[in-house]
C-alpha cells in the first residue's frame, strides 16, 4: 500500500488508511475519535481564485489610506505605512517593526508562497521547492495578524470620534476583506496540498 494513502491518528497514534471524502467532510480517528483529516469545501483552482483576490486587496489596502481624520479645519490621512513611521519615529521602533512584519510582509509572503504552489497544482504540476515552501507556509499562518490589526485600527477610531471627524477610506474596507481572505484560505487543510502534490507525480 503505498505511503501517502496512509495516515497516523496525532493523538493515540492508530494508522488509518485514507478514504476519499465528500467537500465538508471530516475523518475521525476509529480509536480515540480524533481528528485525522477533512476536505475542503473548496477545490484547488478555487483556493488559487481566493489567493489572487488576496493579492489584489493586500495591494488596494495598502495603496490607500485607511482612515481621514478632520478636526478644527486641520485634515489628515492615515495609511498603514504612516502607522509604521509614527510609530518608528516615537522612539518605539519594536512596535513599528512587529506591525510592519505582521501586517504587511508576513502576509504578503503568505499569499505570495499560496500563489507560487497552487498555480503548478492546478496543472498538475509540482513547483520546485515545494516542501520547504509548505513549511514555511505553516510556519508563517501564526504570524499574520492583520486581523488583530484590523481589531486595534477600529478601537482606536471608536476612541477618537468624539476628538474628530473620521471617515474611513477603501485601505480599511480592504483589510477588512483581506481578513476574511487570509481566514478562508487558513481554514484550507494544507495536507490536501500533499495529496494533489502525490497525484501530480503519479
Amino acid at each position: 500500500m503505498p505511503a501517502q494513502a496512509l495516515i497516523v491518528c496525532e493523538h493515540c497514534d492508530t494508522v488509518h488508511r485514507r478514504v476519499e471524502l465528500a467537500p465538508g467532510a471530516a475523518a475521525r480517528c476509529h480509536t480515540c475519535g480524533g481528528p485525522l483529516y477533512h476536505r475542503s469545501r473548496l477545490e484547488l483552482n478555487a483556493m488559487l481564485a481566493l489567493t489572487i483576490a488576496g493579492i489584489i486587496v493586500f495591494a488596494v489596502a495598502n495603496a490607500y489610506p485607511l482612515v481621514t481624520l478632520s478636526s478644527q479645519g486641520i485634515r489628515n490621512e492615515a495609511a498603514l505605512w504612516q502607522m509604521v513611521a509614527s510609530a518608528w519615529n516615537s522612539h518605539i521602533a519594536l512596535v513599528a517593526a512587529i506591525a510592519a512584519l505582521t501586517v504587511f510582509f508576513f502576509p504578503l509572503l503568505q499569499l505570495a508562497l499560496y500563489a507560487y504552489i497552487l498555480l503548478p497544482l492546478s496543472l498538475h504540476r509540482v513547483p520546485r521547492g515545494f516542501a520547504a515552501a509548505m513549511h514555511l507556509l505553516r510556519q508563517l499562518r501564526p504570524w499574520s495578524m492583520v486581523e488583530v490589526f484590523l481589531i486595534g485600527v477600529l478601537v482606536t477610531i471608536i476612541k477618537i470620534g468624539s476628538l474628530a471627524d473620521v471617515v474611513l477610506q477603501p485601505g480599511i474596507w480592504s483589510f477588512g476583506v483581506l481578513t476574511a481572505l487570509l481566514t478562508a484560505l487558513a481554514g484550507f487543510d494544507t495536507r490536501e496540498l500533499w495529496q494533489a502534490a502525490d497525484e501530480a507525480q503519479r
